[in-house]
């Protein structure tokens, strides 16, 4: 039995790693992908993994298959493509660590996934199901993405969601609002940023948005991360608020990621029986969460940031 199996993207991120002796700019290809650094965050955690996804036949995607064996996430739903190359996503980095992205995918074998290859025996055998908005950005990866989905509320499990709005990987907005919009009917739980949740509702109120939100589709557990400030998060209907943690901030890539995996965690400790959750039960929930974003901060690319059980919760005081 697994924890969590997750479908979507896999990819390298190129980070900045400073200049070259001619005074060129450096990238250092990091492991990442929204969805994969999820399940690496939840092995770091201890927790059983599996993904469904392709990568190209390349050294980058011969990269991520390693990567993903040493993280203890389960390959099975791994597909190799020999006519796509890996995508990539070039991370341009400001001051204060915040990103901004540039992405090699026309397509990329992500995109690439068939409803047909989705091994939905692996989403039997889970106890969360993860998914996001990158593979719902095209065919076909769109159609295995909810082929998928749509099998886990069959099989009634928990359903998680992170509407990862990344614009330069749509061709067009209104549709990309509308996808994202259509992955919110399915989802139990939903991380989502500010401005993702200004886009999707056209309403930068983040109480009027959630509540917006909570009343059309009904999601039980919504957690709106507000990058350096913290996190407006929602139990069915009755909202509350956990500052972040300050650190300094080398790159945020991961850092989302990393506060997904980290309220996923928490969820599988109650068995997934999310009506036993309080109010107070989700402050601490989210505590955790914002001290694994905040560590995840601290580090380069998206993998290999995930932190470690014991820092967080250092970080958060629950230990010395």
């Amino acid at each position: 039995m697994y924890d969590v199996v997750a479908i979507g993207e896999a990819l390298v991120d190129l980070t900045p790693f400073g200049v070259s002796e001619q005074g060129h700019a450096v990238f250092e290809a990091n492991p990442g992908g929204a969805p994969s650094n999820v399940l690496a965050a939840l092995g770091k955690l201890g927790k059983k993994t599996a993904f469904i996804g392709k990568v190209g036949s390349d050294a980058f995607g011969r990269q991520l298959a390693s990567t993903m064996e040493v993280s203890d996430i389960d390959r099975t739903g791994l597909v190799m493509d020999n006519e796509a190359p890996t995508t990539l996503a070039c991370v341009h980095l400001d001051e204060q660590g915040e990103r901004s992205f540039s992405f090699y995918r026309n397509p990329g074998a992500d995109l690439l996934l068939q409803p047909g290859e989705v091994n939905t025996e692996l989403i039997d055998r889970t106890n969360i199901f993860h998914f996001g908005s990158v593979s719902l950005s095209g065919e076909p990866s769109r159609s295995a993405t909810l082929r998928a989905v749509t099998h886990a509320e069959r099989k009634n499990k928990l359903i998680s969601y992170d509407p990862n709005w990344r614009p330069l990987l749509w061709n067009d907005a209104n549709e990309a609002r509308s996808m994202i919009l259509q992955g919110m009917k399915y989802a139990d739980i939903v991380k989502i940023s500010d401005e993702e949740l200004a886009f999707i509702t056209g309403e930068e109120d983040v109480a009027l948005a959630s509540e917006f939100l909570y009343n059309r589709y009904r999601i039980p557990y919504l957690f709106v991360t507000l990058g350096e400030r913290g996190c407006v998060y929602t139990l069915k209907g009755v909202s509350g608020f956990v500052p972040a943690f300050q650190v300094e901030a080398v790159d945020t890539t991961g850092a989302g990621d990393a506060f997904m995996a980290a309220i996923l965690y928490q969820i599988l400790t109650y068995q997934g029986q999310l009506d036993v959750l309080t109010m107070t039960n989700m402050e601490q929930c989210v505590k955790f969460a914002c001290a694994a974003g905040a560590l995840a901060a601290t580090k380069r690319g998206g993998i290999p940031a995930m932190p470690a059980q014991e820092d967080i919760e250092r970080l958060c005081g629950f230990r010395q």
